[in-house]
């Protein structure tokens, strides 16, 4: 046992029910950890157990995300000042933020082979290295001619962020029990939104609008350097206290899917499994057309505000704060309703469908001239947009099980970013064009749609399922060799 393991089963608090004791399911009260009893060259079901530091390693996680994505909207909430400071198009501070979207997309199926085959702790190092390396390039940024070192920078946090939005369901199902795989997910996305509503809140507030160029130039090092420390400091952190997985699965599911032989797993035909099953292709797009929607909004937040109410570029930040915040909420909501009923069918298409309402209502009362009226109804969009993230991963492991998490994330994500880029691009030239309202209604457009598809989803939960059919099982049923991991595995992929 190394060091990590006696560390990770030192951790286990001695007797509390749920979290500590090894849980006897299916004739596992006559094994212990290590026993193994064979069908056809198979283990039968293994004990589980929960561990307290899934906790840290659930936050750990939530706090380098929360660090990557505040600096997704860094550029784009205060556009118009680095424009200034730059001399460069409105467009070109999008890229800023679309950058994000644009290279994920080629480099995901890379990375989520390396998360199979590497693991958490690969990941974990590579995001957090490259995130850490991207701030401090944006350090040595600070120039009006230096425009292109400051992309480069961002473009490393965007390769940070390829390593980091695929882990929340892998994470939580290496380490939660099945009681709180989705509570466990939303936090982990949970970090995610705030660090997107920190990036809606301070940078407005670092860096002013002034019109010195050297003080202009101080505030905005001022701003870099702070997210410079955190990103070293979470890097350190990572290094030293992030592990791979406990000693022991948390749940049944879990240690069936540890059962797997390496050499019987191909990430080639797994991707095909995927795209071979017709629900999730379908929740694919549908994640996809919310998400991108939300990215468009995010992006072009600062210019829709500023074209109804000119000069608020602090309160357009507090705006995006307020998206994020209420979203943060929902997510948690969502993902402890998720833990207590199973519903991901019901939930995931009433929150789709809360989110098109929200799009409609916040279209029609932007130009109202009532920023009060703008925050209330930004606030209720995002509730439903945002809180839908976690609720869109955790029904991709439900329908994709026991194919990786991380994989099914992966894919979700890409369509996302596709979606993403091109609701930007299309709703900035139409906002550009016609006005913001016609650039919300585009959104509501496809949003609709998205509702639509999603109520075509099929809800076939098969990770519930395999967890049910152990806890339904006899305890004879594993004596017997009828309970042997590959065949619930194989039949779960059928």
């Amino acid at each position: 046992m190394n060091m990590s393991e006696k560390q990770a089963l030192g951790d286990t608090k001695p007797n509390e029910d749920l979290e500590n004791h090894v849980h006897v399911e299916a004739g596992d009260a006559a094994k212990l950890p290590g026993d193994e009893s064979q069908q056809d060259g198979y283990e039968v079901l293994q004990p589980t157990r929960l561990y307290r530091r899934r906790w840290m390693m659930v936050l750990l996680f939530s706090t380098y995300s929360l660090s990557n994505s505040y600096q997704w909207i860094q550029y784009g909430i205060i556009s118009n000042i680095f424009m200034k400071f730059y001399g460069v198009a409105a467009f070109t501070i999008d890229w800023m933020s679309m950058i994000y979207m644009l290279t994920y997309i080629p480099l995901i199926l890379p990375v989520t082979w390396l998360l199979d085959k590497k693991g958490l702790r690969v990941i974990a190092l590579s995001a957090t290295a490259l995130n850490c390396a991207g701030t401090w390039i944006k350090v040595v940024s600070v120039a009006p001619n230096l425009f292109p070192v400051t992309f480069l920078g961002q473009f490393c946090c965007s390769l940070a962020q390829v390593f980091i939005l695929g882990m929340p369901s892998k994470l939580a199902s290496v380490w939660f029990g099945s009681e709180e795989v989705s509570t466990a997910c939303s936090i982990g996305v949970f970090g995610n939104q705030l660090g997107c509503a920190i990036g809606f809140l301070l940078p407005p507030i670092l860096v002013p609008n002034v019109d010195d160029m050297d003080e202009l130039a101080h505030h905005i090092r001022v701003m870099f350097y702070i997210t410079a420390g955190v990103a070293t400091s979470l890097f350190i952190l990572v290094v030293f206290v992030f592990q791979e997985r406990p000693k022991l699965p948390p749940t049944q599911a879990q240690a069936m899917a540890r059962s797997i032989p390496p050499e019987q797993y191909s990430y080639i035909a797994s991707i095909r499994r995927l795209l071979r099953n017709r629900s999730f292709i379908l929740l694919i797009v549908t994640y996809g057309l919310n998400v991108g929607c939300y990215y468009a909004v995010g992006t072009l937040l600062n210019r829709m505000i500023i074209a109804h109410y000119p000069g608020e570029e602090v309160n357009a930040g507090r705006i995006g704060l307020t998206i994020v915040i209420a979203g943060m909420v929902g997510s948690l909501i969502c993902g402890i309703w998720l833990d207590r009923t199973k519903t991901y069918k019901q939930t995931t298409l009433a929150v789709y469908l809360m989110s098109l309402v929200g799009m409609i209502v916040y279209a029609a009362t932007l130009s109202l001239g009532h920023l009060w009226v703008v925050f209330i109804m930004a606030g209720a969009l995002g509730f439903f947009m945002t809180g839908y993230l976690p609720i869109g991963f955790e029904f991709a492991v439900e329908l994709t099980y026991p194919e990786s998490e991380g994989t099914s994330s992966g894919l979700l994500n890409c369509s996302a970013q596709v979606f993403g880029i091109i609701f930007t691009i299309c709703q900035g030239k139409i906002i550009d064009s016609f006005g913001t309202l016609a650039g919300n209604i585009f959104l509501c457009v496809f949003l609709l749609i998205g509702t639509i598809m999603t109520g075509l989803i099929k809800s076939d939960l098969r990770r519930q399922k395999a967890n049910q059919r152990v806890k339904e099982a006899k305890p004879s049923d594993s004596h017997t060799g009828n309970l042997d991991a590959p065949s619930i595995i194989k039949e779960a992929q059928l």
